[in-house]
């Protein structure tokens, strides 16, 4: 088995044992900074700076992580992203 498919295997087993999930925002040519600003604090219930920075991490990067949880928490809030237009998935 190659390194990289040990580290796969690993943390497959990390994410089985946190039962953690993650809220992904990727990056598009159709919402303003404002929007997404305000929909991560309004959703999400982030600071206004966390919100700043995430919506920094997704234009300069394709995407960020913007919230971890369990799938049930999570579903939701993934769902009222979409709504509001935003480009997120629970990876």
């Amino acid at each position: 088995m190659s390194t990289l498919e040990q580290i796969k295997e690993r943390l497959l087993e990390a994410e089985v044992l946190t039962g953690q999930n993650e809220i992904v925002i990727y990056n598009d040519d159709v919402n303003t900074f404002d929007h997404v600003i305000d929909t991560l604090i309004r959703v999400c219930r982030h600071t206004p700076e966390q919100a700043e920075q995430c919506s920094l991490i997704i234009h300069y990067n394709g995407k960020c992580t913007v919230k971890t949880g369990e799938m049930k928490d999570l579903k939701p809030q993934c769902n009222a992203l979409l709504e509001a237009g935003l480009s997120a998935e629970i990876v």
